[in-house]
């Protein structure tokens, strides 16, 4: 997944600040969560905050009486560039799922500390967007 992406310039809603400082916690959070199944879910929340961020920062597309769908896939409609991390964030939410329904042996600390590192990178980002692409 490349991390070096230009964006344009454009004016930052207060929400999406919000969003991407919510994120950036999360992942302090998730760095600090001695247990690798929530630091994964830790992490991929601050990923799916940032997502958000950039749903808040690019609108969210028009969808009529369109089924709901995730958040990973509404940032594919908004951000086509990011569609890889999408991909990737969309293939983690199973597991997501299944840690917080409490089955939490089948993450293992290398899979938590992907996920931490790949929040970190799409975190940073979607900062880097809301500043029109400057690092």
């Amino acid at each position: 997944m490349s991390a070096t992406l230009d964006f344009p310039v454009v004016s930052v809603p207060a929400t999406a600040r919000a969003l991407l400082r919510d994120a950036r916690e999360g992942l302090v959070d998730a760095v600090a969560e001695p247990e690798p199944a929530y630091r994964f879910a830790a992490a991929y929340l601050a990923a799916l905050r940032a997502a958000a961020a950039m749903l808040a920062l690019r609108g969210r597309p028009h969808r009529g009486r369109a089924r709901p769908a995730s958040v990973w896939t509404l940032l594919v409609s908004v951000a086509p560039e990011m569609r890889e991390w999408a991909a990737f964030f969309a293939s983690s939410s199973a597991t997501r799922a299944s840690v917080q329904a409490g089955l939490t042996r089948k993450v293992s600390v290398r899979a938590a500390d992907d996920m931490v590192r790949q929040a970190g990178q799409f975190v940073d980002l979607v900062g880097r967007a809301m500043r029109g692409g400057r690092t």
